[in-house]
This record gives C-alpha cells, sequence and structure tokens, in this order.
C-alpha cells in the first residue's frame, strides 16, 4: 500500500481531532448555520472538520481515504487542496441556499460537501475504475457508482442536507475549469 499523501492525512487527523475537541468545547460556532440564525463567514469551511456522529467521521474518513488519497497522488498537494476548498465551499454556498429557501433551521456538520466533490473526480478521472462499496458490496465501475451516490445524494439533500449536492456541482465546476471547458470556456 502507497504512503498517504500529506494532505489527505492532514484533513483526516484535523476532522479526528476535532471530532474529539467537540466533546471537549463548544464549537457550534464552527458548525453551518443557516443564515438568519447564526451564520457566520468562517463556518463556510470550518463546518467541514465538525461531525455528528462516529458513523458520520468513519465514512467520511473512508471515503476521504479511498478517493482523495488518490487523486491527490495524481494531482499533488496544491491543486488537491484547492479542490477540496472548492468542493466544500460550493456544498456550503448550496446548504445555505436550501436552508433559506426552504425554511431549514438547523446547522450542517460534516465532511460530505468535500467527500462528494471527491467522488465526482474519481468518477471522471477513472471512469473505468471497479470499486467495491461497503454498501451494497457489489463491485461496480467509479463512474456507474458516482451516478447511483450522486442521485441518492440529490434524493435525500431535498429531504435533508443538500451540501453532498453542492460539492458535487463545485468539483465539476473545477474540473471543468482546469480542462477550459464551458462555462468557463478555452484557456
Amino acid at each position: 500500500m502507497p504512503p498517504m499523501p500529506p494532505v489527505t492525512q492532514a484533513l483526516l487527523l484535523i476532522n479526528v481531532g476535532m471530532f474529539c475537541a467537540q466533546y471537549l468545547l463548544n464549537l457550534q460556532a464552527l458548525a453551518l448555520w443557516p443564515i438568519d440564525r447564526g451564520f457566520l463567514p468562517w463556518q463556510i469551511v470550518t463546518y467541514s472538520v465538525l461531525h455528528a456522529d462516529m458513523f458520520q467521521l468513519f465514512f467520511n474518513s473512508l471515503g476521504l481515504w479511498m478517493f482523495g488519497a488518490e487523486l491527490e497522488r495524481v494531482w499533488g498537494g496544491k491543486r488537491f487542496t484547492q479542490f477540496w476548498l472548492a468542493s466544500v465551499v460550493t456544498g456550503a454556498f448550496t446548504q445555505l441556499a436550501l436552508s433559506a429557501a426552504l425554511g431549514w433551521g438547523n446547522p450542517t456538520v460534516g465532511a460530505s460537501g468535500g467527500l462528494f466533490g471527491l467522488l465526482l473526480a474519481f468518477g471522471m478521472m477513472f471512469p473505468n475504475q471497479v470499486i467495491m462499496p461497503l454498501f451494497p458490496p457489489i463491485p461496480m465501475k467509479a463512474k456507474v457508482f458516482v451516478v447511483v451516490f450522486g442521485a441518492l445524494a440529490l434524493v435525500l439533500g431535498l429531504m435533508a442536507r443538500s451540501a453532498h449536492l453542492g460539492g458535487m456541482i463545485g468539483a465539476f465546476l473545477m474540473i471543468q475549469y482546469w480542462r477550459g471547458r464551458p462555462p468557463f470556456g478555452r484557456r
């Protein structure tokens, strides 16, 4: 197994450290609150290092390790960090917009916006790579996995949280920008 790239490793350590800190400190000001319920500008990034429970932390960390490490090896640390932040921030803005439109009042936590961005990028970069998800344990190509989990994010996002979908949108736009494709034109 190749060594874990440094940015992926740092993100994993930050997520675990902040999860532990949540039990010792009141970190509610770092969660992403709706605009009318306590939103602060730094929350568009800090929400991504907090997690609601061990289940969310485990699956976000697993996805970060599975998809993020490989993408960081291909892109390098700087581009990977830019990509992660684009997915997280776009996830936050999507969540804020839908919270305002639908009257959601609860805060959002978790790295899911970034994770779903990585998932989309992995599917675009390695579409025929066969992966074995934990649920369901059926081998499938990355492009199929992305469509299935993207559709789930869309359905569940409209019912609960939308940062997942926003992360995928941000990821798609970032890849299009890097490739010089619409809506950004030739570079």
